[in-house]
């Protein structure tokens, strides 16, 4: 077992050093992350229909032809134009509940998707039945099975409630 005074000679040489260093620390916590990365921590943007008003705009980052509507927007309404106030919209919403109802072209791909699969099952039967699968045994000819049948019932096969059951012996037919 390990001292405490070991484990502070092995920090001090430098043999543990590799397994704490600062500057995977500071990767780890955000300093050498790209931009793509997003952070969990800050609200994001969503479009839901049951949640309406996001905690965050769609638009973050305004460029300087956004900032300056924006800033008309602090005035009167009635100087906005339709296109303002739609472009405003658009600043904080990606779409409007009409679009977010429309509903996806996804359902053709899962078809076609269902369609391709049950046709390389059929063609997969197809290649079996002809290439696995021998000739139908000749006990399940119609002949075989017939004279089968008269065997069991000449043998009286389970007369209390099987095969034989259901055979008349005196007027030689089924029940």
């Amino acid at each position: 077992m390990l001292t405490s005074r070991a484990l502070l000679r092995g920090l001090k040489s430098g043999f543990w050093r590799p397994l704490s260093s600062t500057s995977s620390v500071q990767a780890a916590h955000g300093k050498d992350m790209s931009p793509d990365v997003l952070d969990p921590s800050v609200p994001q943007y969503n479009n839901r229909l049951d949640t309406p008003l996001s905690d965050v705009p769609f638009v973050r980052n305004l460029n300087s032809e956004q900032r300056q509507l924006k800033e008309k927007e602090k005035g009167p309404w009635t100087k906005l134009t339709k296109e303002e106030k739609i472009a405003l919209y658009r600043l904080t919403h990606e779409l409007t509940y009409p679009e977010m109802r429309r509903g996806s072209s996804e359902w053709k791909t899962v078809l076609g998707g269902v369609f391709i699969f049950l046709g390389f099952s059929g063609m997969l039967v197809w290649w079996q039945r002809i290439f696995v699968f021998g000739e139908v045994p000749h006990t399940l000819s119609d002949e075989w099975v017939e004279k089968q049948t008269q065997r069991m019932i000449d043998m009286r096969v389970n007369p209390v409630g099987g095969f034989a059951y259901h055979w008349d012996y005196v007027k030689k037919q089924w029940k």
